[in-house]
């Protein structure tokens, strides 16, 4: 999400060379863009993170989209004319993508407006002319962002006379993924690939860019598919869907309930009965990918 604030970044410099810092994840999202020419992947321990940011060299800007402790660490130790730091207290109540566009424009003092989520990649050229659906049942986040993995198969299972079937999930998503995929073994369906914690994040995005229909969870899978505007059907539970939801995607539809106590931004249910995944069910979806 802070990609089209990045863009911003490189029209208003123009010829300007980026170094990326940051997590594995974010590095391996972002090494393809054409202005990056060093990507630098923080290790958390002390010793390391201090001399790795010693010897970084001398910049003419640094921007962190971090507002953590170890990130104001490495704004003092970074060697930079000017140096700024998102605040998450100074930007609320809009679209994450927003806050980050506002702290760029804050920053460099310009006026951009936030355009389309950018991911540099090579398209996967499809082997067949079926059409494909992403299931995407994981959330990093934690238990509370999840949809049952029985709810995803009978969508799986509806869908799969016209789409051929992939299911994407990390390392922490593989169990979750057999679930769905037992399932789909047990109604007969062989026209399914199981890639969860097989692929790279390199190749995620590849394979998220190639898709017909995406149904997932609010998870940094679903801002992939918004980079390349895959139809996505979107399912929020206690997060907030006008913060994190799929940015500038004309193709997405958000499954919600409104209830009262969403959204409660936990990991876990506090009240106990997960109602805002638990009363989603897959006839729900299968609507909304009717409406796509």
């Amino acid at each position: 999400m802070t990609t089209p604030a990045i863009e911003n970044i490189i029209n208003f410099y123009n010829d300007v060379q980026i170094t990326v810092i940051g997590s594995f994840v974010s590095i391996e999202a972002m090494k393809f863009h054409p202005k990056v020419v060093k990507t630098v992947v923080l290790n958390k321990k002390c010793g390391s993170f201090y001399k790795t940011a010693k010897n970084l060299g001398d910049f003419d800007t640094f921007l962190s989209f971090r507002s953590s402790i170890r990130s104001k660490f490495l704004k003092f130790l970074i060697s930079s004319d000017n140096k700024f730091q998102y605040d998450k207290y100074k930007y609320i109540n809009s679209h994450q993508v927003e806050k980050y566009n506002d702290f760029v424009n804050d920053s460099l003092n310009i006026k951009s407006s936030a355009g389309k989520l950018v991911l540099h990649t090579d398209k996967v050229s499809k082997a067949n002319l079926q059409k494909l659906l992403g299931i995407n049942p994981g959330a990093s986040y934690g238990s509370a962002k999840r949809w049952y993995p029985e709810e995803f198969a009978k969508v799986a299972v509806e869908l799969s006379t016209e789409y051929d079937i992939i299911i994407f999930g990390g390392p922490n998503e593989t169990d979750i993924a057999k679930d769905i995929e037992r399932s789909l073994i047990i109604q007969g369906i062989t026209n399914y690939q199981n890639l969860a914690g097989v692929t790279s994040v390199t190749e995620l995005i590849k394979h998220i860019s190639a898709l017909d229909l995406f149904i997932t969870g609010d998870s940094g899978p679903m801002h992939v598919a918004a980079a390349f505007q895959v139809p996505t059907v979107a399912i929020f539970g206690p997060t907030k869907d006008n913060e994190t939801s799929q940015w500038m995607n004309d193709k997405s539809i958000i499954v919600k309930k409104n209830l009262d106590c969403q959204p409660c931004m936990k990991r876990t249910c506090p009240l106990q009965h997960h109602d805002c995944m638990n009363l989603i069910k897959a006839v729900d979806v299968l609507d909304s990918v009717k409406s796509l």
